[in-house]
Order: structure tokens, then sequence, then C-alpha cells
């Protein structure tokens, strides 16, 4: 256990709470996340289309920005959509409620669609999102500097199985000649891994954005590792299913549209992007940190800026997420080997790159 004055474990633990005050947790619900709620402002589209439906699947954290932005800055509006936007808690619901006919598509990790591919479930990747973001946070009086220190530390992490999970086991700790037998795993989500980290339960915690900006301003805390900087892999990808595209493949690549634009907006003018989707992440103009309140919007344009989304799935890209499969095989995440070139479907993207 860490030592920690009074006084100051009392405020970080404080500003920790506002700070899961004011974050969704996952997926959690905010008065604009449906289809039928008033959107943000956007460009309009010239010419109408004839409006289709289509129900798409989110997760309230900014690997899903894409998804939620298109929706704010009323993208889909002008590719002839009438949008639902449904949160989830969790990838896992996502996907299962995707399998189950219960939403049309969505942003959520590639771990997830290798996981029920192998269940022979007809899934199909059809676009990319976002290249992963986890970093690793200690405290500044914990002495730990690199993820060699880690060994016999307690680490907060996301749930066995998670991709976070899987590739800090089979990439992070790897690269250290570590196992997580040789740290002691506590197994939480982002917002409660923080809370342990500032209050000392814990040694570090590995998260991903916007929990990792807002704990560094709010929290004694350093970032020591990122894991797309030494391994960038395809976290998030566009899902959809075998039936949908069957159904109505045009409504599919209509979002694909809205999506890639909604990225080169969060590419090319970040603080635009943030004016319109900060309201999902903090409530309020202003956020306090340890040196004082800071405006809402600037936390999440620097979360933006610290990721790296691409609407397009490279040769490179899908190598590197046939070592993911291979590396979920060798952690038994996966019952049988997966071809990830069986669950891709780029189309869409062969299209716009004509």
């Amino acid at each position: 256990m860490l030592i920690q004055s009074k006084p100051a474990r009392a405020w970080a633990l404080g500003a920790v709470a506002a700070l899961m005050l004011v974050v969704s947790a996952c997926g959690g619900a905010k008065p604009n996340a449906s289809g039928d709620a008033t959107q943000g402002a956007g460009t309009q589209a010239p010419a109408k289309k004839e409006a289709k439906a289509i129900t798409i699947g989110y997760l309230n954290v900014m690997d899903d920005a894409q998804a939620m932005l298109a929706y704010d800055a009323k993208l889909y509006e002008k590719h002839g959509l009438n949008v639902k936007l449904q949160p989830f808690e969790s990838g896992t619901d996502l996907i299962k409620a995707m399998v189950g006919n219960q939403v049309d598509a969505g942003v959520l990790g590639f771990t997830n669609a290798v996981t029920w591919a192998a269940k022979g479930a007809g899934l199909k990747v059809v676009g990319g999102a976002q290249l992963g973001f986890h970093s690793i946070l200690v405290r500044n009086d914990s002495g730990i500097k690199t993820v060699e220190d880690l060994k016999g530390k307690k680490l907060a992490s996301q749930k066995q199985g998670s991709t976070a999970d899987i590739v800090l086991n089979g990439v992070t700790l790897a690269q250290a000649k570590l196992t997580n037998k040789d740290l002691q795993m506590v197994y939480a989500e982002p917002a409660q891994a923080i809370q342990s980290l500032a209050g000392g339960a814990v040694d570090a915690a590995f998260v991903f954005e916007p929990y990792a900006r807002m704990a560094t301003l709010t929290s004694p805390v350093t970032q020591i590792y990122e894991i797309g900087k030494v391994w960038p892999f395809p976290c998030m990808v566009v899902i959809t299913t075998d039936d949908m595209l069957k159904k109505d493949r045009d409504a599919v690549n209509r979002m694909l549209d809205a999506q890639k634009e909604a990225i080169e907006m969060l590419q090319n003018d970040p603080q635009k992007a943030a004016d319109l989707i900060t309201p999902r992440f903090i409530q309020g103009e202003s956020f306090k940190t340890q040196n004082g309140e800071v405006k809402a919007t600037s936390v999440i344009k620097d979360s933006i800026q610290s990721q790296t989304f691409n609407w397009e799935i490279t040769p490179d890209q899908i190598k590197r997420m046939q070592e993911i499969a291979d590396i979920m095989i060798a952690q038994k995440a996966l019952d049988k080997p997966v071809k990830v070139e069986d669950i891709l479907d780029l189309s869409w993207q062969q299209q716009v790159k004509k």
C-alpha cells in the first residue's frame, strides 16, 4: 500500500469522485444518446436522400468518438439515415445485441468480432475506427518508472478476456518479460481503476481515454507507457452482421460515409469535434484539476488528439489483427484459430478508394 497524507488522499479521492460523476463509465446513456433527441450543429446535405433507419451501438468512450460525433454533427442525417444511437455498458453486451438482431451495426473492439466469429456468429468487420490507446498510469510517489518495475505491484485493468487484458498480457507484459502472475492483478472498470489508483489501493492502472487524460489532471499520477506508441493495433472497428449486409448494404455504406467524415473532423478539427461531443463526457463548461479549472472542451480536445482515428483498414493492420487473433489462441481466449480475412468485408473501403 502506498503511503499518502490524509489531506492529499482526501483531495485525490474527492477529485476522482467528481470525475466519476461527470464521465459515463463505458456506455452510460446521455440525454442526447438516442436517435429521437436533439442533435448538435453540423453541415447539412445539399441534396436529400430517402431516409433509411438504422440502429448503431456504441460505448461512451473516446474510442467510439466517430459514432457519437457523426450523430452530434448531423452527418448521419446528411447521408440520408435516421439513426438510433444505442449506448451499451460493454462490447460484449453490444455484440450480443447485434447477434440477436437488436442492433444493426456498432463500433467496438476487434477482439469481440474475433471471439464471436470463432463461435460461428455471422459478423463482418466493415470499417476502421481507432488504433489502440491504452496507457499505464502510476502514482507520482510510487517509484515505478517502467513496465518492468511493475513486478510484484498491484495493477488495475479491465476484466479478463477484454481487449485491454489481451494486449496487456500478450504485448505489454510480454515485451517486459513479465506475465500477470508476476503482478497482483485487480480487475475493474476504468473509473474504478482510477479511483483505486488515486486512493493508493493499487500501484498502477491500465486505462484508455478520456480516463487517462482526466486522471492526470485530477490526481497525482503520471503516464509511463502507452501501447499505441510501441505497438499500434486496430483496437476499435466497425462491425455489422451478414444479415444486415444482405438486407441493406446501402444503409451500412451510408453509415460508413458519415463516420468517415466524423473521423476526418476528429483528425483535422479536434476543437470543433470537442465542442460537439464534450457534453457526453463532462457536464458543465469547466473541469476541476489540481491546478484550478480548465475548459471542459480543452480536456476532450486533448483526449481526441491523443488518439489515432482511421477509417481505412490497411494491409499492415490486417496483419496486426491476425497477430491479435493468434495471441488470443495462445491465451486460450479462443477455442480454435480464426483467419482474419474471413471476417473482413472491405467492399465499401475499396469503393471509396477508387
